[in-house]
């Protein structure tokens, strides 16, 4: 993703690899970034506003498959789209959830 002029922050093999989900979540607040994870974990802040919540479920994933879903997906949305929004990538289905503004 970086080849493709993204800026991405990624964890895996640094000294942040490992930590907690609520410290992932505070940098990706803080930095104002989308979450791009694998873990369905991260659906438990859906009701949080936040700057986007991508995470892949695929069977059988490799790291070109990955990356083809995510570019697909991303590729296919403007940038502000992303804003209170989680998308559940999975082999041929595509599942969204937007936070509602609207207060009960």
């Amino acid at each position: 993703m970086k080849s493709e002029g993204f800026d991405v922050l990624d964890i895996r093999n640094t000294n942040k690899e490992g930590i907690s989900d609520e410290k992932v979540w505070e940098i990706t607040q803080n930095e104002k970034r989308l979450l791009i994870t694998t873990d369905k974990g991260f659906s438990k802040f859906r009701i949080q506003n936040h700057s986007g919540i991508l995470i892949v479920r695929l069977q059988k994933p490799n790291h070109l498959k990955i990356h083809n879903k995510i570019m697909q997906t991303i590729n296919s949305m403007n940038a502000n789209d992303w804003e209170n929004l989680i998308v559940i990538l999975k082999d041929n289905v595509k599942t969204s959830w937007k936070k509602s503004d609207k207060s009960i």
